[in-house]
């Protein structure tokens, strides 16, 4: 492969060569000592711009996310060089690292559980309950920070770590099926591991060279919504602190921009009738079922934000375009939906499937204005577990007097 160059583009181009090396089933222990010696002094923020070019170039997000592992294992010398980027107690990076330091713990008393206890026994279905609130950490990224980069048109993280997560949800999901426990908790706990030094190793480092303070200061603000995985952030970073010294947001004792703009508005005129933007608002979440609302131009206008949502939304996903907001694996069903629409195929799609023990169902439907033309798309997501149980007739009252 000869010398390695000192130019960033020859250094990115040589790097691709060898990503695709590997995609072509060259043997890890062949490249590596090349990998090495050619990375020696790269930059996280370089690592993740290669995963960035290859997508951008037309590789398929799949064949990135089975490259991931390989890139921890040609990577892990050079990127355990690099310093992380320090935070404060609040910062968003500062809140997945320290779930970070609780998710290493949790996977490794699982493994041990199964190693010594065994699928049937107390203390292995604990250790499993204990590592499920990870599904917030991974939620919050996908909701929230991956919003943030993508705005930046850094896509790859949401296109590739999205697609790892589900691995993680999957094996989690099935390990009181698997017939070796052992291997099972081990693979887990082993994808657990990778993910963590691909957050802190890369995706963290290059997120805080990438995006500015004001973004942080708007996803700290909108993290509650979806939680977090059993800590709670610090608050020596004060995201309302940052955002006015930014000059991007007034602090959370004052109104809100919306609030300030509903009040002026006044009434809006419907078809039939008008409401105050705040009735239309509670009205919305008062509903019985989860309401998102995508425009003509694939982009998250809106979503009802009542708090038994099904599944989990942020502030950070309006404006988002919808194919990001799904796993890569559901995304060619969402952009097939609204091609069908467009084109007029069709109004309407429905789902059902159990999730949880209760049984969902997913309607999207098609908005047109008076002349025809395509506005967006409707999606409604209902739990109708009681429904499904309903039998005979009910037309009376039964409060209690």
């Amino acid at each position: 492969m000869g010398e390695p160059s000192n130019t960033h583009d020859e250094k990115q181009t040589q790097l691709r060569d060898i990503v695709q090396q590997l995609s072509a089933g060259s043997d890890v222990k062949a490249v590596k000592r090349d990998f090495d010696r050619l990375i020696r002094n790269v930059s996280p923020e370089e690592i993740a711009a290669l995963e960035q070019g290859l997508i951008d170039e037309g590789v398929p997000v799949e064949q990135v996310q089975e490259l991931c592992d390989i890139h921890v294992s040609v990577f892990q010398s050079a990127l355990e060089r690099q310093a992380p980027g320090k935070v404060l107690p609040g910062h968003p990076v500062h809140t997945y690292r320290e779930e970070n330091k609780i998710a290493r713990r949790k996977v490794k008393a699982l493994v041990r559980a199964a190693r010594r206890s065994g699928k049937d026994s107390p203390a292995f279905a604990r250790a499993v309950d204990e590592l499920r609130p990870l599904e917030l950490h991974y939620q919050r990224k996908e909701n929230q920070l991956f919003p943030f980069l993508e705005d930046v048109g850094f896509t790859g993280p949401s296109k590739v770590m999205w697609g790892k997560h589900d691995e993680i949800r999957g094996m989690l999901r099935e390990i009181d099926k698997t017939t070796d426990l052992r291997r099972h908790t081990r693979q887990l706990a082993g994808a657990v591991r990778r993910m963590i030094f691909m957050e802190e190793r890369i995706l963290f480092p290059t997120a805080l060279r990438k995006l500015p303070a004001p973004a942080w200061a708007e996803m700290r603000r909108g993290e509650a919504e979806i939680g977090y995985a059993w800590i709670n952030p610090g608050n020596l970073w004060d995201a309302n602190v940052v955002a006015a010294q930014s000059g991007a947001a007034e602090s959370a004792s004052a109104r809100t921009e919306p609030e300030i703009a509903a009040e002026a508005a006044g009434t809006i005129p419907l078809e039939v009738g008008e409401l105050l933007p705040e009735q239309i608002d509670m009205m919305l979440k008062t509903l019985p079922v989860d309401i998102t609302f995508v425009d003509e131009r694939n982009k998250v206008r809106y979503y009802s934000g009542g708090s038994d949502r099904i599944f989990p939304r942020s502030p950070g996903v309006i404006g988002r375009d919808v194919a990001n907001c799904h796993p890569p694996k559901s995304v060619h069903v969402v952009e097939r939906i609204v091609s069908g629409f467009r084109k007029r195929e069709r109004d309407s799609a429905e789902f059902w499937f159990t999730l949880g023990g209760r049984v969902i169902h997913i309607r999207y439907f098609a908005v047109y204005n008076s002349d025809g033309n395509y506005r967006g798309t409707v999606e409604m997501s209902q739990d109708v577990t009681g429904i499904r149980e309903l039998t005979g007739e009910k037309k009376l009252l039964d409060w209690d007097d």
